[in-house]
């Protein structure tokens, strides 16, 4: 099973303005990877909440459509919040 996450370029960066993205249903990611620039990202809530129950989230190629161009990434780390079911922040890592 494939997974696909359309996703815009984030220009903030920080404590503050993540949390304003988590405050409006976004959640802030990075993707990095060795020979490349680390990317920061941001995606709505919504589109990682369901697929990533799914076992198979963790261990196969995801698509993240950047800015209309189609990036293979990998799930590296994953931070959800203490008692609430949110995903806090993501890690990818190039596939």
């Amino acid at each position: 099973m494939s997974y696909t996450i359309n996703a815009q370029t984030r220009t903030e960066i920080g404590k503050g303005s993540s949390r304003r993205l988590r405050h409006a249903g976004q959640v802030p990611a990075v993707i990095y990877g060795a020979g490349q620039e680390p990317v920061s990202i941001k995606f709505a809530h919504k589109d990682i909440i369901n697929i990533q129950l799914n076992d198979n989230f963790y261990t196969t190629d995801l698509t993240i459509v950047l800015d209309g161009k189609e990036i293979k990434v990998r799930v590296q780390a994953v931070q959800r919040h203490a008692f609430k079911p949110m995903i806090e922040h993501v890690d990818f890592k190039f596939a």
